[in-house]
């Protein structure tokens, strides 16, 4: 097929978004603490628009405005790395500790090329673009963050329209692959961090202490058990404990006082986000008054699940389809496990999230290491496709 002018114009920036890429990679910060990040990518878009920084959460928006009256569509990028020692051995591999394992240095060189190619369009524009850099995705809140401060109303008016990228180094999606659903498409995402309270003693005589150990090893062995005669096998439930952490690993006599764990939750409909937690600190309440014991459940904020509006999935496919042909376009069969605050926009304002596969062509991406691992690489040509459908979708929202 012919490439269009998006297309083309993508291509001609290739190498300098890939430069983009690989500086950010290098740089790779934590949470909302993001400040070498922030300005990077508030010194590449600081001339395409109305910009506003917010220091303290990392995070920064940039109004595109269009020549012509019209409403605003959101474009959203993550910003964050993760916690993580990089193993790539790639000449531009991060070495402080942290590293861009889940692709968000991929998110911002895209999301700057998109806000490039409207930018260059913006005199044709019927309404405006704005542009969401956002901090602290993995587990930290910052989409909520953002939406609480109205970051997203910077136009004066809700967006009608939120699209965001996610790349993946493997899981079966092969480079420059799209693929989404419409409707649920990830999981909530939230932890429980639980503490049972005993009596500590000695290890010989553990009839005189109250053992919170194998009381907590219990519990956690019941809670398959609960899942599975408690929910829907349709409407998944996972919780998957994570960590345990109880007496010292330098002895061996003594029966502690405490005895924790941490695990995570992943849910797909808000009536079983409410139900597990219920459920979940009823069965832990309950094996710790058998026992004599007492027990603190905490659960954490979670993320939303992330709802696809049906029509923005269709509007998506039919960019990719126009840009790219008719074999780029995966429809997902069913929704993942992992989560992703997106959801708290789309939640506001209907869109959708769509993946694109950027594992290397020389690795079989069924085998590939997977976002998240220290070991994952991602295929920065991709950066064209990415941002061409960003830039392709609020076009065609806005003069389409």
């Amino acid at each position: 097929m012919t490439s269009s002018a998006l297309v083309n114009d993508a291509k001609q920036l290739l190498p300098e978004l890939q430069k983009i890429r690989r500086d950010l990679h290098q740089i790779p910060e934590f949470g909302l603490e993001l400040p070498k990040t922030l300005a990077y990518v508030v010194d590449q878009v600081k001339d395409l628009g109305e910009l506003r920084v917010e220091h303290d959460i990392s995070c920064a928006t940039v109004l595109i405005r269009g020549g012509k009256p019209g409403p605003t569509v959101l474009l959203r990028a993550d910003m964050d790395a993760l916690r993580v020692d990089e193993a790539t051995g790639l000449d531009f591999a991060s070495t402080n500790g942290y590293m861009h394992a889940c692709g968000h240095d991929l998110h911002m060189a895209l999301g700057i090329g998109a806000a490039k190619l409207l930018y260059a369009r913006r005199a044709e524009l019927q309404g405006n673009i704005l542009m969401f850099f956002q901090s602290g995705e993995e587990g930290h809140g910052g989409a909520d963050r953002m939406l609480e401060r109205d970051m997203h109303l910077a136009s004066g008016e809700l967006p009608v329209s939120a699209y965001g990228i996610h790349v993946f180094s493997g899981w079966g999606i092969p480079k420059g692959i799209f693929a989404s659903k419409p409707g649920p498409l990830m999981a909530s995402a939230g932890d429980a961090l639980v503490t049972f309270h005993g009596k500590g003693g000695h290890g010989s005589s553990p009839w005189l202490s109250k053992d919170p150990i194998s009381v907590m090893v219990e519990a956690i062995a019941a809670i398959p058990t609960m899942i599975t005669k408690r929910f829907d096998a349709f409407d998944p439930v996972i919780v998957n404990v994570g960590w345990i952490s109880a007496g010292k690993t330098d002895t061996t006599n003594i029966v502690p006082e405490l005895a924790e764990f941490g695990a995570t939750i992943r849910t797909f409909s808000h009536e079983n986000f409410d139900a597990i937690r219920r459920e979940l600190k009823i069965l832990l309440e309950s094996h710790a008054h058998t026992a004599g014991l007492t027990v603190d459940v905490e659960f954490s904020p979670a993320s939303q699940v992330v709802v696809n509006d049906a029509a923005s999935v269709a509007r998506a496919e039919k960019i990719i389809h126009q840009e790219f042909g008719e074999n780029r376009y995966v429809n997902l069969p069913h929704a993942m496990t992992g989560g992703e605050d997106f959801a708290s926009i789309i939640k506001v304002i209907p869109g959708a999230f769509i993946f694109l596969g950027a594992c290397p062509p020389e690795i079989d991406p069924n085998v590939a290491p997977v976002n998240h691992s220290n070991h994952a690489v991602f295929d920065d040509e991709v950066l064209v496709e990415g941002s061409v459908l960003l830039a392709g979708v609020a076009l065609d929202i806005l003069n389409g």
